[in-house]
């Protein structure tokens, strides 16, 4: 697996009539943009779980075709209430994606329009960039022409410049919206070549990997005050070596992650070792600790050295 640095541009295809451009997936938590873009990269390079604010930084899906190159940006969702420096920080991070790109994707649920959905939608009323409407989940929406009145009498279509319908978990409709995407896109030449999938390092997919294992075992508050650092990351002949800290905010949180007799972390640590050999393609040895920083979520200082830069 190849992972490369943003603004290294690739030049392995100097035609003229390829279409380039980056496209950012926005909207309010647990709506689907990462399995939206996982769906259409086809492959797992978002962390997916049922909770909401699962994704907290930015990251950039690479796809190349023939045609071109399609830099769709998964970002963490835009929420009203945002507290803690946490919280703050994944709003910044998704509300600065969208001056940076060609095309913005709004995304939404089906048949359901909420004070956040408001929010976003307001926010991106003073972008210059293209915003187009996009309702996932519609698989789940047995009348279709409820979608229609749904559009019409509580979000107002005629403020997108599009609006398009897909299920991102059944991949329903998301060919058409990648061919619409593709030819609004300017002609340029690639950013990035053929064969890098994304922006992010291994080690940032590691800790991810960890830490999504982490919040689909873990419950109520605990997946929110969790971080993952890597300490370590080696390669030795046949083998990849990591070791990742998890770090909570207080000492009764740790003996929950740990488990009775280390059973969490163990059955942590086996599942994430597994979805990262399938991601890298190689055999990996896999250590976790748990450590505990006090208050680390509403710390900016925490944040940054925990890997929460902008």
């Amino acid at each position: 697996m190849k992972t490369v640095d943003r603004d290294q541009p690739g030049n392995s295809h100097p035609e003229e009539h390829l279409r380039c451009g980056y496209v950012a997936i926005v909207g309010r938590p647990n709506v689907g943009k990462s399995t939206l873009m996982n769906r259409i990269l086809g492959h797992k390079l978002s962390i997916v779980t049922a909770k909401p604010q699962t994704t907290r930084q930015r990251i950039a899906g690479i796809k190349s075709t023939p045609r071109g190159q399609v830099v769709y940006v998964d970002t963490p969702g835009i929420h009203q209430a945002a507290r803690r420096a946490l919280n703050r920080y994944m709003n910044r991070i998704a509300q600065a994606a969208v001056y940076d790109v060609d095309l913005i994707l709004f995304l939404i649920e089906a048949d359901s329009w909420t004070r956040q959905d408001e929010f976003v939608a307001q926010a991106l009323a003073s972008v210059d960039t293209p915003v187009w409407l996009v309702i996932n989940k519609v698989d789940l929406v047995a009348d279709k022409s409820r979608l229609l009145r749904f559009l019409d009498e509580r979000v107002g279509r005629e403020r997108f410049a599009e609006v398009l319908m897909v299920a991102a978990r059944t991949g329903d409709g998301v060919a058409d919206l990648e061919d619409r995407v593709f030819e609004a896109l300017p002609f340029a030449r690639p950013y990035y070549d053929e064969d890098e999938i994304t922006d992010r390092s291994e080690r940032f997919l590691a800790g991810e990997l960890v830490r999504e294992q982490l919040m689909q075992r873990l419950h109520q508050e605990l997946p929110y005050v969790m971080t993952v650092e890597i300490e370590e990351f080696r390669r030795e002949p046949g083998l990849l070596s990591i070791g990742a800290i998890v770090w909570v905010e207080r000492p009764g949180q740790k003996q929950i992650v740990i488990g009775k007799g280390g059973s969490v972390l163990k059955q942590v640590g086996t599942a994430a070792r597994r979805e990262i050999e399938d991601l890298f393609g190689e055999k990996v040895f896999l250590r976790l600790w748990v450590k505990v920083s006090r208050d680390w979520s509403d710390d900016e200082r925490a944040l940054r050295q925990f890997g929460y830069e902008e």
